[in-house]
C-alpha cells in the first residue's frame, strides 16, 4: 500500500510538472511607467526562459532594497540583459534545472542573488548565484539573506580587509546590511563595533545583534563619539551608505591605514575634503555596488560566503532580521515603509 501511494504521489508530481513547463505567462509586481509606490501592480508576463546552467525557481518569498525605490523612479536601471522586473534576491524551490547543471534538483529549498526578477511567481537564474537554504529558515527568512548579506560581506571583507582584532564603523546600522555587517563583523572578530541610526529603537537592535558602541546620529556627533573611545585612534573600517554628507566625519574618525567602502549616496553625491587627511592617514576610499558585477565575480562570492558564513544561520550565530512580512499585493505598502527609512531590517514579500 505505501508503495503504491509514494508512486501515486510521484505521478501526481510528474503530472503537474508538465503541466507546469506548458505554461508561457506568470504573475509578477509590474510598473505603470516609472514614480512613487502606486505605479506597482500585479499582473500578467511571459515566463522566464530558462538557459544552460540555469535553475528555474518557484519564488515563494522576496524582499524589498533600497535599489528597488531607485529602479521604480527611473533611477537605476538593471544591467543589460536582466529582467527589468524589480528584486535582487529570492528563497523558493526548484522546479526545473538546464543543461550542465550539476548542484541542484527539482524540489530543493533555495536562495538566490538576483539582478533582477525577484517580485515574480518563477526566476530562471546561474545556479552559481543560488545556495541551499539552511536547515530550520523558512522561505520568508531565506528571501532576506542573499543581498544583504553578500553585500556585508564583500564590503567587510573583500574590500574593507577587515581582520580580528580591527575596529569598524557601520553605518545605517538597523538596514538590511547594516544588521547583517554587525553580525559578521562580530563572527569575525571585530574589537569594536561602532553602528549609527536614527532611534533607539534602532539602535537597541544593533546591539543585541553584536554592537559594542551605539550613537545616534541626530543628537551626537559620530566622528567625536569614535575618536573619544578610541583614545583619537580612529576606526579601521568604515561601511558608509551616506556619502557626501558623511565624508569629513568619516576622515576625522578613520585610522592610520584605514578603509572606507562607500554602498550608497543617501546624504549627496558631491563633497569637499581636506585630501591631506587621505595622505597622512594613508586611507583607501573604494565604492561599490553589487549588482552590476560580473556573474564570475558573483558565483565566487557566493561560495566563498556560503563556506564561511551559511552554516551560522543554523546554529544561531547570524540571523535574518525581519521588519515586517507582507503578501505581495501589499507591495506599495513595503515600499512606502522603506522609503520613510522606518524598517529595522529586511521588509520581506510572500510571493502569491
Amino acid at each position: 500500500m505505501k508503495q503504491m501511494l509514494g508512486n501515486s504521489r510521484h505521478l501526481l508530481y510528474f503530472i503537474a510538472l508538465t503541466l507546469f513547463l506548458m505554461k508561457d505567462r506568470m504573475k509578477a509586481v509590474l510598473m505603470r511607467g516609472f514614480g512613487g509606490p502606486e505605479v506597482l501592480y500585479i499582473g500578467e508576463t511571459d515566463m522566464p526562459v530558462m538557459g544552460d546552467g540555469e535553475v528555474l525557481v518557484r519564488v515563494r518569498a522576496t524582499a524589498l532594497n533600497r535599489a528597488d525605490t531607485y529602479q521604480r523612479r527611473g533611477f537605476y536601471q538593471p544591467p543589460a540583459g536582466s529582467s527589468e522586473i524589480l528584486g535582487l534576491e529570492m528563497a523558493g524551490e526548484v522546479v526545473a534545472v538546464g543543461k550542465d547543471c550539476l548542484r541542484y534538483k527539482v524540489g530543493d529549498r533555495v536562495f538566490a542573488l538576483l539582478s533582477g526578477g525577484g517580485y515574480a511567481e518563477y526566476v530562471s537564474v546561474d545556479e552559481r548565484l543560488v545556495m541551499p537554504i539552511p536547515e530550520g529558515i523558512s522561505f520568508e527568512e531565506a528571501g532576506g539573506i542573499a543581498e544583504v548579506f553578500l553585500t556585508a560581506y564583500q564590503a567587510l571583507f573583500w574590500l574593507g580587509n577587515l581582520q580580528a582584532g580591527d575596529r569598524v564603523l557601520i553605518h545605517a546600522g538597523a538596514s538590511g546590511v547594516g544588521t547583517a555587517a554587525i553580525q559578521l563583523a562580530r563572527l569575525a572578530g571585530a574589537s569594536e563595533i561602532f553602528v549609527t541610526a536614527s532611534t533607539m529603537e534602532k539602535l537597541t537592535v544593533c546591539k543585541e545583534l553584536g554592537a559594542s558602541s551605539l550613537i545616534a546620529y541626530k543628537s551626537e556627533d559620530f566622528a567625536e563619539r569614535v575618536l573619544k573611545e578610541t583614545d583619537g585612534k580612529g576606526v579601521d573600517v568604515i561601511i558608509d551608505f551616506v556619502a557626501a554628507s558623511y565624508l569629513k566625519r568619516n576622515l576625522d574618525c578613520i585610522a592610520v591605514d584605514g578603509r572606507m567602502v562607500l554602498l550608497a549616496l543617501l546624504g549627496g553625491r558631491k563633497g569637499e575634503i581636506d585630501l591631506r587627511k587621505v595622505l597622512r592617514k594613508r586611507v583607501r576610499i573604494q565604492g561599490s555596488t553589487l549588482r552590476a558585477r560580473s556573474l564570475g565575480y558573483k558565483g565566487e562570492l557566493c561560495k566563498a560566503f556560503e563556506e564561511r558564513f551559511l552554516a551560522g544561520f543554523v546554529g544561531g550565530d547570524l540571523r535574518v532580521v525581519v521588519d515586517r512580512v507582507l503578501d505581495w499585493e501589499r507591495v506599495r505598502e513595503g515600499h512606502e515603509w522603506m522609503e520613510g527609512c522606518f524598517n529595522v531590517g529586511k521588509v520581506i514579500l510572500g510571493v502569491g
